[in-house]
């Protein structure tokens, strides 16, 4: 009972200072590690022990298919080098600089440090998105840093198996094998999520069941999580692929009743695993210190040394490839507004405390790791020291760089969306109404409504008034028929690169709106 109601404190605290961040407009991961750690340490507070199970199998798959699903297939192959070389360069380069300091630094052998090197190497797909969802960060950016943190973490995976490895072993580990470890994590991976994601595609296209479509929504990333570790490869990159691809594809696979269902079901689940996950970093933080020996007590000195040196690097790393990139593009003067923004957005989170605790607590020969404690402390430190300098900062940081989107911005794009949609609509009209497929009166009444609409595409428009009983089903029917028009207008519009994926997903969610309720009505 006393775990039950440990989860069921777990859940409220973490869904008031959630709440609260969302009030306040403060980042509500780097809140929630404050009040997590706050809460640890006043007298009285159970010591909170977190399992690798419980972060890696039961809240992991569905924050990174959430982070995943928001990922623009357009943007992705508009920033694919940059990512590339982040996701691959900058985690070889973040590994091997802080094992160095932290075998130099820290107690931990060289074997120990080039595991915590390899833990701390990359960003948090978890962390950055729900620190970047407040931000209105241009398509490209915000894209950069989401696809970076989602794909580098094959990487680190990779050299965090190939680190403990050598860790635990006495035999060393060469490139090779590191070559084929990565092959298979990273690509079978790959595959397994494709897999899932062709499944997933075929099952709902043929029901229109919404209880059934949500159960399927919400195993899909367990699956793909379960199905690509039962085959020894990333579970990570499975989600994250199947994620991927179905989130380019969701708006085609079901109807706007069951999407509006599944966007406020999975939006739920999220809200509830990520306020519980960022306050649990915090309040099992107190309980490993107190696993430490006496001769690990400058632990704080250690943390902040290795957190500073992953923010060295990353802006080492961020500002010259971007110098790099512009000069390629033939900008003669280099910007330097959005690499001080990626360099600064490079939190981290889950991922590093789900790899720190899979650390094994015993050599091959049975020898205890007596430095595993140094380790989970080490990185949760680092780990709530990004969080919270750099979770607090980053809006900060994005506001004086300049390149955040203007309301302004937003609005007028959105605006010319709607004026585009409801031109759609009308020459559907004129279509009709050439062909005599109603009544004058119910396609009047639609005309009126679309042309108040393109007249005052920034205001909120009222409606008309009541038909009859036949008109009015005449009417639900044909304004379907529009609504479907204007969607497939939407989506030239988006690919025809006139709008950004955030305008295509909210216009396409208020058409899901009127949609629903022409089907409720």
């Amino acid at each position: 009972m006393r775990g039950v109601g440990t989860v069921l404190f777990l859940v409220v605290l973490a869904t008031l200072v959630a709440t609260g961040a969302r009030r306040w407009r403060i980042p509500a991961p780097s809140l929630l590690v404050v009040a997590g750690l706050a809460v640890a340490l006043l007298p009285g507070t159970p010591e909170i022990h977190i399992t690798p199970e419980i972060i890696g199998l039961v809240v992991l798959p569905p924050l990174l298919y959430a982070s995943a699903e928001e990922v623009s297939w357009r943007e992705l192959r508009a920033v694919w080098k940059p990512v590339s070389v982040l996701a691959v360069g900058l985690v070889l380069a973040s590994a091997a600089v802080v094992g160095f300091v932290a075998s130099v630094l820290t107690p931990l052998s060289w074997q120990m440090a080039l595991v915590l090197g390899a833990i701390l190497a990359s960003t948090d797909p978890v962390a950055v998105t729900a620190l970047g969802r407040r931000l209105a960060l241009p398509p490209k950016v915000q894209t950069t840093v989401q696809a970076e943190s989602l794909f580098n973490d094959a990487t680190s995976l990779v050299l965090f198996r190939v680190a403990v490895s050598i860790a635990i072993a006495s035999s060393a580990v060469s490139w090779g094998d590191a070559g084929s470890e990565f092959a298979l994590l990273a690509g079978g991976g790959t595959l397994i999520g494709g897999a899932v994601a062709g499944v997933v595609v075929l099952i709902r296209r043929r029901t229109e069941d919404p209880i059934l479509e949500t159960v399927v929504a919400l195993v899909t990333p367990y699956a793909a999580y379960v199905l690509a570790e039962a085959a020894h490869t990333s579970g990570v990159t499975s989600v994250v692929v199947a994620g991927v691809v179905l989130g380019g594809r969701s708006d085609r696979l079901t109807s706007a009743r069951i999407r509006l269902q599944l966007h406020a079901v999975y939006g739920t689940v999220v809200f509830l695993l990520e306020s519980v996950v960022f306050s649990l970093i915090g309040l099992s933080l107190p309980g490993l210190i107190r696993e430490l020996g006496d001769g690990s007590r400058l632990w704080p000195l250690y943390a902040l040394a290795l957190a500073g040196t992953l923010i060295a690097v990353r802006i080492l790393w961020v500002f010259p490839l971007s110098a790099l990139l512009q000069r390629q593009g033939g900008r003669r003067k280099t910007d330097w507004r959005v690499p001080a923004v990626l360099s600064w957005a490079g939190t981290r989170g889950v991922m590093p405390l789900a790899a720190a605790l899979s650390i094994p607590v015993a050599a091959a020969d049975g020898t205890p790791l007596h430095e595993r404690p140094l380790v989970l402390v080490l990185t949760s430190s680092v780990v709530v020291v990004t969080l919270v300098v750099q979770g607090f900062s980053l809006a900060t940081v994005v506001r004086r760089s300049g390149i955040a989107l203007e309301p302004d911005h937003t609005e007028r794009e959105e605006a010319g969306a709607r004026l585009s949609l409801a031109g759609a609509g009308l020459r559907r009209l004129d279509e009709l109404s050439e062909l005599e497929a109603a009544p004058d009166v119910v396609l009047d009444r639609l005309r009126r409504a679309l042309t108040a609409r393109k007249e005052h595409a920034l205001d909120r428009l009222a409606d008309t008034d009541d038909p009859a009983e036949s008109a009015d089903r005449i009417y639900r029917q044909l304004r379907r028929d529009l609504i479907l028009e204007e969607a497939a207008e939407l989506q030239r519009l988006y690919d025809d690169h006139r709008i950004s994926d955030t305008t295509r997903r909210r216009l396409q969610r208020t058409l899901d709106l009127e949609e629903a309720r022409l089907t409720d009505s």
